[in-house]
């Protein structure tokens, strides 16, 4: 044991100065191959007489450096921990950096934007559940259930026979079950669809607008949308509405807007053609008032439908749907002072 020299490794321990060095130490001494290890193992070595007083001194020196060991380790922990915190000390007195002022999201800004048209035209803004039901959803709407719009590929149905509305025309449903004509609103909001790439979103935002009395006409529709679609860009537009189909409108129409980006002369984002197709309009089909409980013999009506990320990607020239939702604090700055 004298070969040992305890105190010379516990005077190594004291003077460790990392805990790297530390162990490099305990492995010296106490690991499988460390020098008290290697000595209880000669033990055997000894007369029968000498072996019970050797490992009593062998065993009380492990325990020495054990404990030697464990008090330097915590210090050097200690230590660490301390230079840490010194190194990562806030200096109070440096200048401020300054914050950044947040805005609204331009989808947010578009929507304020169309309300605030519409308001001013005396239309009221109407919302509705995102859970739907087929009836609001679908049926009332003269969707039939073969329709391809109620397919697993194109809505997301819930367990409970539930779903999450495909466009906000069961707001304009249930207005027309609550309240009798005259009617004029108009339905901004989330909708939800099975699909995603650069230009659709499995959730994104339209408006519909719905305007019901007595002797209202296509010509109506047409100076509503015209006007409104002047106000929204803040230019001279012109506009042409082109035969469609929907379920719920008859007759229907889709309505295209002279390029807002080349004033028509064709560009890469109207592909050259000078319109850009904006929205889907029609009269109200009488299927649909009857569902409703309106008379449709004394009442007609108009509706329209348009996505409110498509209108803010003309007005403020993006061209990724995706962009919208990406979270990019440098993009949403930008937006910032787009104003509405």
């Amino acid at each position: 044991m004298g070969e040992l020299d305890p105190e010379s490794a516990l005077a190594q321990i004291a003077r460790a100065g990392t805990l790297a060095e530390l162990e490099d130490i305990r492995v010296g001494w106490l690991g499988r191959k460390g020098r008290l290890t290697e000595e209880l193992k000669r033990l055997g070595e000894l007369p029968a007489a000498e072996r019970p007083a050797a490992g009593a001194r062998v065993n009380a020196a492990k325990q020495s450096l054990h404990s030697a060991i464990e008090a330097r380790h915590a210090e050097l922990e200690r230590a660490a921990v301390e230079q840490q915190l010194k190194l990562g000390t806030i200096d109070v007195s440096l200048p401020g950096r300054g914050e950044a002022l947040g805005g609204l999201h331009p989808i947010t800004q578009t929507r304020m934007r169309i309300e605030q048209i519409f308001r001013r035209a005396g239309f009221d803004v109407a919302e509705g559940p995102e859970i739907e039901d087929e009836f609001h959803n679908f049926e009332a709407l003269n969707i039939p259930a073969n329709h391809p719009a109620r397919a697993l590929h194109d809505t997301f149905y819930l367990k409970d026979g539930q779903l999450l509305r495909t466009h906000t025309s069961p707001v304009q449903i249930r207005a027309m079950q609550r309240t009798k004509p005259p009617l004029a609103l108009i339905a901004p909001g989330r909708v939800y669809r099975c699909d995603s790439d650069i230009s659709h979103s499995p959730m994104f935002h339209q408006v519909e607008g719905l305007f019901v009395d007595e002797n209202v006409s296509f010509a109506n529709l047409k100076a509503a949308l015209h006007r409104f679609m002047e106000a929204f860009f803040e230019q001279n537009l012109s506009m042409r509405l082109r035969p469609s189909y929907f379920p719920f409108t008859e007759p229907s129409a889709e309505v295209d807007i002279s390029c807002v980006l080349c004033a028509g002369k064709g560009c890469r984002v109207c592909k050259n053609s000078g319109w850009l197709e904006i929205a889907g309009c029609g009269m109200v089909h009488p299927q649909v008032f009857a569902a409703c409980g309106i008379d449709a013999e004394r009442y007609t009506g108009w509706a329209f439908g348009a996505g409110i990320e498509r209108l803010a990607m003309l007005r403020y020239g993006v061209t990724d749907l995706r962009m919208f939702f990406d979270n990019d604090l440098r993009f949403l700055a930008s937006m910032a002072g787009a104003g509405a």
